[in-house]
């Protein structure tokens, strides 16, 4: 299958520290553009009549999303890629069965949170939740406690661990109850809609802006405390 091939090439050149399949090129960039207004239905519908071109714009779609959300949870990039890698397979098989009216990131990282949990049991070990400095959504139409972090956009090994205020901020997320932590990183690190938080969670819509506002006191009480 044609569409397996792009899955492969989109592990690899993530390894590289890239997140655009390796058969779209930079000459393809209006195409790219018309298809990212493109609704995630009609893209799959076009991979489903056999134009591979509809699946490599839904794997450039969410590749990098998703990346930095396992990565986030599982803290090693050679698992983040396999588990990545295990997504969008299972993305491609499970297409003719999908809605094709709804999009289909809830749904996408609803599986990459399984699998998460999955490699964690496999450690043997219970998760632990990690974030990343790219907080670059907001909560409504207010700033966010969490925009005193630096917005680099760099991947996790190109940001310097040992900047002070990462740190601090790592040591404040530990204060957040773990159901907290997980309506914080779809929030601000998957950049999903509370609509498809609650989705993912299987939680109200109510229940999840609940438990994220009732995280960002706390988030800004510890960040206070560390920085005093």
């Amino acid at each position: 299958m044609q569409q397996l091939s792009v899955i492969e090439q989109t592990s690899s050149n993530t390894k590289r520290g890239q997140h655009i399949p390796a058969t779209i090129a930079e000459s393809d960039a209006e195409r790219r553009n018309s298809a990212n207004r493109m609704a995630d239905g009609v893209l799959a519908q076009q991979a489903l009549a056999g134009d591979e071109r509809g699946f490599e714009q839904l794997v450039y779609r969410y590749n990098k999303p998703l990346f930095t959300f396992i990565y986030r949870h599982l803290r090693n990039r050679e698992q983040s890629n396999d588990v990545l890698q295990k997504v969008f397979l299972r993305f491609y098989l499970s297409l003719p069965e999908l809605n094709l009216n709804q999009p289909f990131g809830p749904w996408l990282f609803q599986v990459a949170y399984h699998y998460c949990v999955d490699e964690f049991r496999s450690r043997q070990r219970r998760p632990t939740i990690y974030f990343s400095e790219i907080f670059s959504l907001t909560s409504e139409n207010e700033l966010s406690p969490l925009d005193v972090l630096p917005d680099t956009g760099s991947l996790p090994e190109e940001v310097a661990e040992d900047h002070d205020l990462h740190q601090q901020f790592m040591q404040a997320l530990q204060v957040l109850p773990a159901h907290y932590r997980s309506i914080v990183l779809l929030r601000y690190v998957a950049q999903l809609k509370f609509s498809e938080i609650s989705q993912i969670l299987d939680l109200p819509v109510a229940t999840a802006k609940t438990y994220f506002h009732r995280a960002k006191p706390q988030l800004r009480r510890a960040l206070e405390k560390s920085l005093s």
